[in-house]
């Protein structure tokens, strides 16, 4: 009777440690979760900052070391967006997005040779319109050899990046909801048309968005969607909009601020 008695005091203690056990590493999750993940954005890149949306390539590739040398994990943004899903576990504590709006031509010769060169995913939302025609934008060739390389993946920026808000004033109601319509499928269709990929996420030009707008996208098949706040995703945050932090070359001395706790706003662009 004393050995069964001893067995189960034993056994017991097991148990109840347990508990402390899994609330440990749950703690660590939540911990994780309620940090929250920032997801950056970025538009041009150059030798040198000739306006507020341009960051030097320079500092930009200062920054990429930074992420190495302080040990974040740079996963791609479909990683997240399926993390929003529940398709995947709980990302790193220090996971981080880097993102990229427009197609500028300075993506392809001076960002994405870093990204190779670092090992690192990005997503670039693109505009249609500009592609091939623009003297600033990227080629359709050039989009293709980013694909290809595995580093881009390549997603929608509308078809030609319009301002939501002052169209809603200058049209008249149906117009504006053909406006709306066409400004969101066509790009999703051109994109995946010339490029042969699944385009399903959709950055706000301007980051301008509403929830009528949110409905538009998600009824033309985007499943998530991204604006321009300065906070991380976190788990408080809908899927149907995201904020991201956009970089300019002013922040070039508060970066590490930035990952950590974010430091305000920003103009939009």
């Amino acid at each position: 009777m004393r050995t069964i008695l001893l067995t189960f005091s034993i056994l017991l203690l097991f148990l109840l440690g347990l508990p402390s056990a899994r609330g440990e590493s749950m703690g660590k999750e939540v911990s994780a979760r309620s940090t929250g993940i920032p997801i950056l954005l970025y538009h041009r890149f150059g030798p040198v900052a000739t306006d507020s949306m341009t960051v030097t390539t320079d500092v930009f590739e200062s920054q990429l070391k930074y992420l190495s040398d302080h040990g974040y994990a740079v996963i791609s943004l479909r990683q997240l967006v399926d993390s929003y899903q529940g398709k995947r576990h709980a990302l790193s504590s220090k996971a981080l997005v880097i993102t990229a709006d427009d197609g500028h031509k300075s993506v392809y010769t001076n960002m994405f040779p870093l990204l190779k060169k670092y090992r690192v995913p990005a997503t670039l939302f693109i505009y249609p319109s500009a592609i091939s025609n623009a003297s600033y934008a990227v080629t359709w060739g050039q989009l293709k050899e980013m694909k290809e390389s595995g580093f881009l993946d390549l997603q929608s920026h509308t078809f030609w990046h319009p301002n939501f808000k002052k169209d809603k004033q200058r049209l008249k109601p149906p117009e504006y909801e053909r406006f709306v319509e066409m400004q969101l499928r066509k790009s999703k269709e051109k994109l995946e048309r010339e490029l042969h990929i699944k385009v399903d996420m959709l950055a706000w030009p301007f980051g301008i968005s509403n929830d009528e707008l949110i409905n538009r996208a998600l009824e033309a098949g985007y499943v998530a969607t991204f604006t321009m706040e300065r906070h991380h995703a976190s788990g408080t945050d809908n899927i149907r909009s995201l904020p991201r932090y956009l970089i300019t070359h002013s922040d070039k001395g508060a970066f590490g601020k930035i990952l950590t706790k974010g430091n305000g706003s920003s103009g939009q662009g």
